[in-house]
């Protein structure tokens, strides 16, 4: 699947007839098509809420296609750089990299929400797939002939990018279709699992597949591998869908969306948070390199330590919000991981060898995990059904669109400060913004639960 993918995929039943509900109305989940019949396979309250999401017939098939394609990614997104450094030999096209990928999500992905709101979810996530499968062959046609050079990179990044801002919405929308609103915080915790057990195991078998037979064969193992994910996907037990009655046209739907986002306060809230945690909190992703360098006197080896301490403590944190099952508390939820990312930056900057580095990563990343896939799950709870797209493609732009701008100004601070102030600084911040948002949830009080109810 593509690099940045945000663990998921959807499609939508038929969409609701006649005006699109308000912020203060109820938004009923449909329920998951074609699962009838798990149902009675276990009770919705015997067994946690890890085992029991794999009722759903059509999360299974989900699950299983994005197991075998989550891998392919990462092989792919490891020997796509190792790709451009060979050939450029430089760090600035490794950022330019990443910016190329990146910043189409942030631009275009209201298109995608809007998108999704209006037209079949499992036909754009087919689509998606399908486009995603030929970037992927192609960079491994250019590779394997000796053809490729850096520009061609780049131009697929770029495209990757395009086809992510359609596709990133549209998944994340199609959960609540696959599983239904009470078993969406396991689906969303699975999902996060699947996608850092796939980030621990897919560089790992890409550096050695590259060592081998070169950065071509990843490509084209990432290609084949969309064929599960469509295959799930046309698989799916699905209601036909209903196209809604002619609308308004799609930049007047971006703009229902936004303003929806801007006047309820618990969306407008959590969107702000997970774009500054987001542009600020990727500071120490971007100087990973430099600290397993220059302060921790490392080499090569002793980064990937650090980046699997990292996806350790994100592959836990994902367990854990997946076998909790219930919804329930995910605001203080995502006050604790806020809280516990400030301190686990703070203290990374402090640190000067190996071994504390590596305790202080696995909560960074486990509270980086719980802190997105809470509030990834609180989006969706609080969106109703007409928005939900829209609202997710938001969530996309401040989760994945903020990193370009982020690791440019990671890079400025560093080259002004050094790596370690650079980390620090990113650390206070990050606790300033949890302090911000506990301030917040006390002053709301017991409003604050009863958001998650109906889309009020």
């Amino acid at each position: 699947m593509p690099p940045v993918h945000a663990p998921h995929v959807h499609h939508a039943p038929g969409e609701q007839q006649g005006p699109a509900p308000s912020a203060g109305e109820p938004a009923h989940a449909p329920p998951s098509p074609g699962d009838n019949e798990a149902a009675s396979l276990t009770g919705a309250s015997g067994r946690s809420g890890l085992l029991r999401v794999f009722r759903h017939r059509n999360y299974r098939l989900f699950f299983a296609g994005q197991a075998v394609s989550l891998l392919g990614t990462w092989m792919q997104s490891m020997a796509q750089a190792w790709l451009v450094y060979r050939l450029s030999g430089s760090s600035l096209a490794l950022g330019t990299l990443g910016f190329a990928g990146q910043i189409p999500v942030f631009a275009l992905s209201v298109f995608g929400g809007a998108l999704a709101d209006s037209r079949d979810k499992r036909a754009i996530l087919i689509g998606t797939q399908v486009a995603s499968m030929l970037l992927a062959l192609v960079a491994a046609v250019l590779t394997m002939t000796d053809l490729v050079q850096v520009w061609h990179v780049f131009v697929l990044a770029t495209g990757l990018g395009i086809v992510n801002a359609f596709d990133v919405p549209a998944r994340h929308a199609f959960i609540m279709d696959m599983v239904g609103r009470e078993d969406l915080p396991a689906a969303i915790g699975l999902n996060s699992s699947m996608f850092n057990g796939a980030r621990m195991v897919g560089p790992t078998l890409a550096g050695l597949l590259v060592s081998a037979v070169g950065e071509g064969w990843c490509f084209l193992l990432n290609g084949v591998s969309f064929v599960a994910v469509i295959a799930g996907l046309l698989l799916m037990r699905l209601p036909a869908h209903v196209p809604p009655p002619s609308g308004p046209s799609t930049l007047q739907r971006i703009r229902e969306g936004l303003g929806f986002a801007a006047r309820h306060e618990g969306i407008r809230t959590i969107l702000l948070l997970v774009g500054a945690t987001s542009l600020i909190s990727i500071t120490y992703s971007v100087l990973m390199p430099v600290v397993a360098d220059k302060v921790l006197g490392g080499d090569a080896s002793t980064l990937g330590l650090l980046m699997g301490a990292v996806g350790m403590g994100a592959l836990a944190g994902a367990l854990g919000l997946a076998s909790r099952g219930s919804g329930k508390g995910l605001f203080r939820w995502v006050l604790y991981a806020a809280t516990g990312l400030g301190a686990s930056l703070t203290a990374f900057s402090l640190c000067r060898s190996v071994w504390p580095a590596l305790a202080v990563l696995v909560p960074l990343g486990l509270s980086m995990v719980v802190l997105m896939a809470s509030a990834n799950t609180l989006l969706q709870t609080m969106s109703p059904d007409a928005y939900r797209g829209r609202v997710m493609a938001l969530f996309s732009m401040m989760f994945i669109g903020m990193a370009p701008f982020g690791s440019l100004l990671a890079g400025a601070v560093a080259h002004a400060v050094g790596p370690s102030r650079a980390i620090m600084l990113a650390g206070v911040v990050c606790l300033g913004n949890a302090l911000w948002f506990g301030l917040w949830l006390r002053r709301r009080g017991t409003a604050i639960e009863g958001m998650t109810r109906g889309g009020r």
